[in-house]
C-alpha cells in the first residue's frame, strides 16, 4: 500500500487568490474575485461605449490597433452569443490599455460630462471675446490653431458683431461657434 502524506493536496487560499503589491511593495493587497469581476465588467462597458461612437470620434480614442480591430469586429457581429464573447475579449484587451486616458477621451464626447461642458463654456467665452472685438483672443487662437482660416474667421466675427449691433438673431454667432467647435475640438 502506498503511504498517504499528511499534506493537503489542495492549494492553500494564499496560493489561489490574486494579489497585488502596493505602491511601496511592502505587503500584498488582497483583491477579491468579485471586485476583479466588477473591474472587468467596467472595462467591457467602456468597450461597449466605444462601439457606439461615430467613426470620427472612434478614431480619436487612444487605443492599440489590436483593440481597435477587435472593436470593429464586434460592431459587425449580429449573433448575440458571438458578440458577447467578442466583448469579453475586448474586456481582456482593455486590461493592457490606459483606462484613465480612454475614459477622459470618452467623457469629452459625452454631452453630460463635466469636461464636455467645460470645453463648451470655453468655446462660448472665446466666441464672445472674438465678437466683442478682442484682438488678443484672435491672435492667441490663430497661434494655437494655425489650421483656422484667418479670413473666414474674421468674416464670421464681423457678421456676428454686426448682428449683435442690429439686435438680430444669433445666426452668425452660431456659425462662428460651430466653426470654432469643428476646428478646435475635432482636431
Amino acid at each position: 500500500m502506498s503511504k498517504k502524506s499528511n499534506k493537503d493536496p489542495r492549494p492553500s487560499d494564499a496560493e489561489t487568490t490574486s494579489t497585488d503589491t502596493d505602491s511601496e511593495g511592502n505587503e500584498p493587497e488582497f483583491i477579491s474575485k468579485s471586485s476583479r469581476k466588477r473591474e472587468m465588467t467596467a472595462l467591457q462597458k467602456t468597450g461597449e461605449a466605444m462601439l457606439v461612437l461615430p467613426a470620427k470620434q472612434f478614431a480619436k480614442v487612444p487605443i492599440s490597433p489590436i483593440l481597435r480591430e477587435a472593436l470593429e469586429l464586434a460592431a459587425t457581429l449580429k449573433n448575440r452569443e458571438g458578440k458577447r464573447r467578442q466583448m469579453q475579449y475586448v474586456g481582456k484587451l482593455m486590461r493592457s490599455e490606459d483606462h484613465e486616458k480612454i475614459a477622459e477621451v470618452l467623457a469629452s464626447f459625452d454631452e453630460n460630462s463635466r469636461t464636455f461642458r467645460l470645453q463648451f463654456q470655453r468655446l462660448e467665452k472665446l466666441r464672445d471675446d472674438l465678437i466683442d472685438g478682442n484682438n488678443d483672443a484672435l491672435t492667441n487662437i490663430l497661434e494655437l490653431h494655425p489650421a483656422l482660416e484667418r479670413q473666414h474667421l474674421r468674416q464670421l466675427i464681423r457678421q456676428a458683431s454686426k448682428e449683435r449691433e442690429q439686435n438680430k438673431g444669433p445666426a452668425a454667432s452660431r456659425k462662428l461657434f460651430k466653426y470654432l467647435r469643428l476646428a478646435i475640438l475635432d482636431q
